[in-house]
């Protein structure tokens, strides 16, 4: 009975059989690898896994480990019920009864019994094994002799015959037990090699599944700010919709209401018409000469001109005027939010930034250039460098030493510790030594400019003022090589877009620096606040 209930304990729930290879979940419950493996595969794509026993929930596929406490508590269970149970093969002298065989004997080629073998010869020839009705597999197919050795050059078993007049002769020869314990030793080897081996590939399993989870988990992230993002696009979309709707119909109506006045004006004016009309007509079908002549308000009757130039007026300020409403500043907003979705094209498929190094060959002697080449600090102290034509005479600016002709790229600039600075990119040919070699003030460099309160997008001498300061204190630049594009953004939470320039590029372009006091710093890394 208690053999009975261990067997139940060591049941597998999936296949209902003893473990093989038994493996656990995190949730503890033990199953055979192959049979969780399988398990796991159907689940595949449902969007999740569970356990079969528990129903315990996973959001990634689980990773398994060996349970090999388990694994020997299977190994002496049913090592323990091979001698207990009855293997088929029956005592060769137990006719009346069949008794089931603990041992054969190859020599004598029968089965015996506990009672038989107690009385079985035991001389060397009579040779001992597990119980078997294959006794024929354990002899030689040649000489019908028990093999009991085993040659090493051929890689097989042979008997005593083989060694001595066999084909065997002069090979080395090893005793079963002894050639059985070095290969066991070998597949022992073997087997840890393969331990081995596949612990690294679970491992690497593992690691796949966390890089997998990171990457949900970055793109619920994303999905996130997107929305929000959208969520604000509709919004103010919706806000300059009605605002857009509401200035319509107040024109509308302060329109409709002026034309009412006009009209209720116009029509009071043509019944008085009408009623001179009336009255002139009766006075010429008088024919008492003196009652027309003593007719007192026929100068009235012929004043009709009265309020004329007034009504003109007003006529023609409803037809040409028509209202005030202010179309240049709804298509302005309407180009705002357009620049703002351009922005959000350009940042997301986004991950991590460019590593830009400044180039001290290009560097103007009143700047400094960190030992990272990353930061640029203005100094009044003249550095003394070589005056080579890659260095920038007149402006205190710098260039990258890499260069971009191809792709998307972008970097951020860390601009808090100047209160004058430019931020830019440049094609390699740019002037290093006039009045127009500053970023952005000619035909070869795009720059975004801080002077004092005042933030500017400046290319080619053409200076756009932008109505909006920089809050986080950091500006990205990115870049679209084949498209044409530069754009500016403030790195502010969520991002916000402050310009974006559209051209087609025809050399290579660097990224550029200026700075007029204090110091700014130029950032890989990711844009992520």
């Amino acid at each position: 009975m208690e053999s009975a209930n261990l067997r139940a304990e060591l049941e597998c729930s999936v296949c209902l059989n003893i473990y093989t290879d038994p493996v656990n979940l995190k949730c503890g419950h033990n199953f055979c690898r192959v049979c969780i493996d399988r398990v796991l595969d159907t689940q595949e794509g449902s969007g999740g896994y569970s356990c079969p026993e528990c129903k315990g929930k996973f959001r990634f596929r689980p990773a398994v480990h060996r349970n090999m406490k388990l694994h020997n508590i299977v190994e002496n269970f049913l090592s323990a019920q091979a001698g207990q149970e009855e293997s088929g093969v029956f005592c060769t002298y137990c006719v009346d009864s069949p008794v089931p065989a603990v041992r054969s004997c190859l020599h004598c080629e029968v089965c015996l019994c506990d009672k038989h073998l107690r009385v079985h010869k035991k001389s060397p020839e009579h040779v001992l094994c597990d119980p078997t009705l294959s006794m024929e597999s354990r002899k030689c197919s040649v000489h019908k002799k028990i093999l009991n050795y085993y040659c090493t050059v051929d890689d097989t078993c042979i008997c005593v015959s083989c060694s001595m007049i066999g084909g065997h002769k002069g090979h080395k020869l090893e005793s079963l037990d002894e050639a059985s314990e070095k290969k066991k030793e070998t597949l022992i080897i073997v087997l840890q090699k393969l331990l081995t081996k596949r612990e690294e590939t679970e491992e690497i399993v593992q690691i796949l599944q966390e890089h997998r989870r990171k990457v949900e988990d970055k793109a619920a992230g994303d999905t996130e700010r997107v929305t929000v993002l959208f969520r604000d696009l509709r919004r103010r979309l919706e806000d300059l919709e009605k605002r857009v709707l509401k200035e319509i119909s107040g024109w509308a109506e302060q329109v409709s209401l002026s034309t009412l006045d006009l009209i209720r004006d116009l029509e009071i004016k043509k019944g008085d018409l009408s009623r001179k009309l009336r009255h002139i007509e009766e006075l010429c079908n008088v024919t008492d000469p003196l009652t027309v002549l003593q007719e007192s308000d026929t100068g009235d009757l012929c004043d009709t001109e009265d309020g004329d130039v007034e009504d003109r007026e007003r006529h023609d300020k409803l037809l040409h005027d028509g209202g005030g409403l202010d179309m240049s500043g709804i298509s302005h907003t309407l180009h705002t939010l357009s620049d703002i979705i351009r922005g959000v094209n350009i940042y997301f498929p986004i991950q991590e930034a460019e590593d830009i190094l400044l180039e001290v060959n290009t560097a103007n002697n009143y700047l400094h250039i960190s030992d990272d080449r990353k930061t640029i600090f203005w100094s009044d102290r003249y550095q003394n460098r070589p005056k080579t034509p890659e260095r920038f005479q007149f402006y205190s600016q710098v260039l990258s030493s890499r260069s971009f002709s191809s792709g998307r790229h972008y970097w951020g600039v860390d601009v808090r510790g100047s209160d004058q600075w430019i931020v830019g990119i440049c094609y390699p040919s740019i002037d290093r030594r006039g009045g127009q070699s500053g970023i952005g003030w000619n035909n070869k460099s795009w720059g975004l400019h801080r002077k004092g309160n005042q933030y500017s997008v400046v290319h080619d001498s053409n200076k756009i003022i932008l109505l909006t300061d920089i809050s986080s204190n950091r500006v990205g630049v990115c870049l679209n090589y084949e498209v044409g594009r530069i754009s500016f953004y403030d790195l502010c939470d969520p991002i916000r877009h402050l310009h974006t320039f559209t051209t087609t590029f025809t050399e290579p372009l660097h990224a550029g620096l200026c700075v007029v006091g204090g110091f700014i710093k130029i950032r890989g890394g990711n844009w992520e606040m």
